[in-house]
């Protein structure tokens, strides 16, 4: 029997029963929109904390207070314990280390800022000019920080686009005067809106220099310091001598822990890599279970078209004639459910960009393709014993059949 004729047979036993025909397409939709959705999130979660820790900047050696015991990176880094402070003089210092093109000191607090009879809560960031080139933040009006001493308390402030608008509305704010917790401070800048960074908007940013940050809060302790080096080549030589230094420092004591900015993204992108594979094959299961389906459906359409079955025989059709038009029709109905699981997947998708326009929930390929190839794979796998059991049919036996 030629394939043509095998296709169109098919088709019109598919639409004669349409009810059956729609529950099988949409169990194996299901199953195809399950992967290629559930991959979207999960590749997307890997692209957006990627993105996120791109944009801290880039060539970055990132120095935390106390010391981590496990080798490499991993997130429970982010919170240590701190035996001695890492201190504005430790920054300072690590200006001095070949292969550094600049450094950031940061002090991070939570304050309120008083102006033109508003008052409203902020996050508070002490730094220092370089910071900007460092984070890649840009300026809608105004200035960075001065380049001053990092021990020098001046007073100044830049603000978050969002903090401005609350507090000056349409009006220009540089210049003015404002009071950040208890002191008197003078806008210089304000910070381009939609700037993100850590899950973080700058939006809601107060930038004002360390030391003022540091005598506001009364502590001597920085957050963190961030260390860019020349070039990306020279990234492990300049982490192994800011750890050199700092123990050198601190009375060859290694009670700081460095990290990589590579070392953080490639940890990330390995752990949401392996986590995008293990929800891709929860949700495969789902596509077993509609094979399942597709099996016991046409195990059931052999016992009804049993008179059928015999008729195609007495006239002149073969075992294999007869298993092919079953095994067609099988992987028919499968890639329709994959094409309209397809279609399902990439509309889910678009819904939750359309609701959450930072994360970047795109279907990779491979998902999309290992989707399409296992819904076919599971259609015809379970389509076999139907075939084989309506090409087995004797058929004088099947015409007597009702």
């Amino acid at each position: 029997m030629r394939l043509l004729d095998a296709l169109r047979f098919s088709y019109y036993a598919i639409v004669g029963t349409p009810l059956r025909a729609i529950l099988l397409v949409a169990a194996m939709s299901i199953g195809v929109a399950a992967v290629v959705l559930l991959t979207a999130l999960g590749d997307g979660a890997r692209r957006y904390v990627v993105d996120e820790f791109s944009s801290i900047g880039t060539n970055l050696v990132i120095v935390f207070p106390g010391r981590s015991e496990t080798g490499g990176f991993n997130p429970a880094n982010l919170v240590t314990s701190t035996p001695r402070d890492l201190t504005v003089d430790d920054a300072s210092a690590l200006l001095r280390i070949p292969g550094v093109k600049r450094i950031s000191p940061i002090q991070v607090g939570t304050t309120e800022i008083n102006a033109a009879g508003k008052l409203r809560e902020a996050m508070l960031v002490g730094t220092n000019h370089a910071f900007f080139a460092v984070r890649n933040y840009k300026l809608s009006l105004g200035r960075p920080l001065s380049k001053t001493d990092l021990k020098r308390a001046s007073a100044e402030v830049v603000l978050g686009a969002a903090i401005r608008k609350d507090i000056f509305g349409k009006q220009n704010p540089l210049g003015k005067a404002v009071r950040v917790g208890d002191r008197k401070l003078r806008v210089v800048g304000v910070l381009e809106e939609g700037g993100r960074g850590m899950g973080m908007t700058t939006d809601e940013l107060i930038i004002i220099p360390v030391a003022t940050a540091q005598a506001m809060l009364n502590t001597n302790t920085l957050f963190r310091v961030m260390v860019e080096s020349r070039s990306r080549k020279e990234i492990e030589q300049v982490k192994e001598r800011v750890e050199q230094l700092i123990a050198l420092r601190h009375d060859g004591e290694k009670d700081v822990t460095v990290i990589t900015q590579d070392a953080v993204l490639k940890t990330f992108d390995k752990i949401l890599g392996v986590l995008t594979l293990g929800v891709a094959g929860i949700a495969a299961i789902s596509l077993a279970v509609a094979g399942i389906l597709v099996m016991n459906v046409m195990l059931v359409s052999v016992t009804q078209r049993t008179s059928e079955i015999g008729l195609l025989k007495a006239l002149g059709a073969t075992a294999t004639a007869v298993k092919q038009l079953f095994l067609v029709e099988a992987l028919l109905l499968s890639l329709t459910g994959a094409i309209v699981g397809v279609s399902l997947g990439y509309f889910g998708a678009f819904v939750l960009r359309y609701l959450y326009p930072t994360f970047p929930a795109y279907p990779p390929g491979w998902a999309v393709l290992a989707g399409f190839a296992t819904a076919l794979g599971s259609g015809l796998i379970f389509g076999v014993m139907p075939a084989r059991k309506a090409s087995k049919l004797d058929a004088i036996q099947a015409l007597t059949k009702r």
